[in-house]
């Protein structure tokens, strides 16, 4: 299953993101989406698994919810917005570890591309695709492309869209 990884898109969608999802199966947002029709079009394009964001409104907040726990393959995901980085999580997120460790935790937030084994937490791999919207201090608008082949993921290819501006 090829994966299309996009975040903090603050109501604002490159057409860029067509080209490099086109050959993926599914489409994750990682919240700050912005106006839902965002999503109705990400969505009308691949399916979409989403969750919302400190940003996000009630029209999004209503489709798309605070945690997104589901599997991928043989991978057990965890999505939501805010959840800090390795090692520093949020509480909320320190929390939940401590009862289950997904295989893959996924956040958006810091408008920062990170792609990080946690050795404290093992399996888990912290993916944050960084921002691929034009609000914010990122510099570079950044997605995230890979593969899952049960529990393996591979093939993962940080991309870069342009300047923020």
């Amino acid at each position: 299953m090829r994966i299309g990884l996009l975040s903090d898109t603050h109501s604002w969608l490159d057409d860029q993101v067509f080209h490099y999802f086109k050959d993926c199966d599914e489409l994750w947002h990682a919240g700050d989406i912005g106006h839902l029709p965002v999503a109705n079009q990400l969505t009308a394009f691949k399916p979409l698994r989403a969750v919302h964001g400190n940003i996000d409104d009630q029209a999004i907040r209503i489709y798309y919810p605070t945690n997104l726990f589901f599997m991928c393959e043989d991978l057990q995901i965890w999505m939501t917005h805010i959840g800090g980085k390795p090692p520093h999580y949020t509480p909320t997120v320190l929390k939940n570890l401590k009862n289950k460790v997904p295989d893959v935790f996924v956040c958006g937030h810091s408008h920062i591309l990170r792609v990080i084994h946690d050795p404290k937490h093992k399996p888990l791999l912290y993916l944050n695709p960084g921002a691929a919207g034009k609000e914010g201090f990122h510099q570079v608008r950044t997605l995230l492309r890979f593969e899952v082949h049960g529990k393996k993921i591979s093939d993962m290819q940080a991309i870069e869209l342009g300047r923020r501006s």
